[in-house]
């Protein structure tokens, strides 16, 4: 069990990953491609270093799976009933155009279910957080923190989607909601605005990873949303063999 002083620590490595990244951000970076065809830079790396070895200081004994981290064997990691899942710099396109949509994202898994997660956004210095049965919070530019709730939604939809990665099936949905609002953003603040009351609904019908929305859906269900899988209208599981995730749709 995380106590008080435990997530103190866990968001405090979530800003200090955040500091790292804004340093690089504000100078003439190279960016490198990855095998999937994604984005790559140095922030991603120096914040996922950050990360590990604050993890490992505090939590030496619970492993960790991250986005930049060494590829670890599904017939390890399925023996694992708790761990860390990290995405170092979530939003990395975003990063890269400079729009300030990028997040830290660090999350604790149990049993195949998100139980913690931190969520910084360090360009508009916000952070997110949520424990299993203790509620979401959000703590702007390190001032006292507020509990969130979902509220009741608006009659006319508001949808948030992908910034980087429309696609005709999600553009099919939204026909059929009828009148909305329409919000784009990166990364994975689009959860953290349904979990602040900003947004309805976000539906993403397009891939992600496991590490993409662990913290954040902590943060959703804490507040009182859903993140369920696109028509089975089950709860992701995480630890797969294959860490894609399925198609899913977060709402309030």
């Amino acid at each position: 069990m995380l106590t008080s002083s435990d997530i103190v620590k866990i968001n405090e490595i979530a800003y200090k990953a955040g500091s790292a990244i804004l340093k690089v951000y504000d100078t003439t970076f190279d960016v490198e491609t990855k095998e999937d065809n994604s984005p790559l830079t140095i922030a991603d790396k120096e914040s996922h270093l950050i990360i590990e070895n604050g993890l490992k200081e505090i939590f030496p004994d619970i492993p960790i799976l991250s986005e930049e981290g060494c590829s670890i064997d599904y017939s390890e990691r399925s023996k694992w009933k708790k761990y860390w899942l990290i995405d170092p710099l979530d939003g990395t396109k975003e990063f890269v155009k400079k729009n300030g949509e990028f997040t830290v994202n660090i999350a604790l898994i149990e049993n195949g279910a998100s139980i913690f997660g931190s969520v910084y956004a360090p360009y508009i210095k916000e952070l997110f957080w949520a424990y299993k049965d203790m509620g979401a919070w959000k703590s702007t530019d390190k001032k006292e923190a507020i509990k969130l709730f979902i509220s009741k939604p608006f009659s006319k939809k508001r949808i948030v989607i992908s910034r980087s990665h429309p696609n005709n099936l999600v553009q099919s949905y939204i026909d059929k909601i009828g009148e909305h609002e329409l919000i784009r953003m990166g990364s994975s603040l689009k959860l953290c605005i349904i979990a602040e009351g900003k947004a309805d609904i976000y539906p993403r019908l397009g891939l992600t990873s496991e590490w993409d929305i662990a913290a954040a859906q902590c943060i959703v269900e804490e507040a009182g949303g859903t993140v369920l899988e696109y028509k089975k209208n089950t709860p992701l599981v995480y630890n797969k063999e294959n860490i894609l995730n399925p198609f899913f749709i977060v709402s309030s």
